[in-house]
């Protein structure tokens, strides 16, 4: 059962902006965890930026003060704000929610630990 989907993605110049949105299904609005991955091809799928239920966020270090993760509980949306994109952004980015990791904090969450994936959007940064 499809539990996440994303939307948002397509081709932009460096320097310029997207935001990808993940709509939430109710199996998965009682995540401890919520976030974005990504994954470029032939390289191994990465975390970009998690939210907690309390709130914290974390981010990459490549992202950190270009990206913002956010969510609005109303209307069960994850989103991401990706600004000052660089071509090194480009990769398939999905949605993602666990409630099996310690913390949620990028460097605790691996892929194997999540619960449910979205099934991904294309994001491309073109120089």
């Amino acid at each position: 059962q499809v539990q996440l989907v994303e939307s948002g993605g397509g081709s932009v110049q460096a320097g310029g902006s997207l935001r990808l949105s993940c709509a939430v299904s109710i199996y998965t609005n009682n995540m401890a965890c919520m976030g974005w991955f990504r994954q470029a091809p032939g390289k191994e799928r990465e975390g970009v930026a998690f939210i907690s239920s309390d709130g914290s966020t974390s981010y990459a270090d490549s992202v950190k003060g270009r990206f913002a993760i956010s969510e609005d509980n109303a209307k069960n949306t994850l989103y991401l704000q990706m600004n000052s994109l660089k071509p090194e952004d480009t990769g398939m980015y999905y949605c993602a929610a666990t409630s099996f990791v310690p913390y949620c904090r990028v460097s605790y969450w691996s892929p194997l630990r999540t619960y449910s994936w979205g099934q991904g959007t294309q994001v491309t940064v073109s120089s």
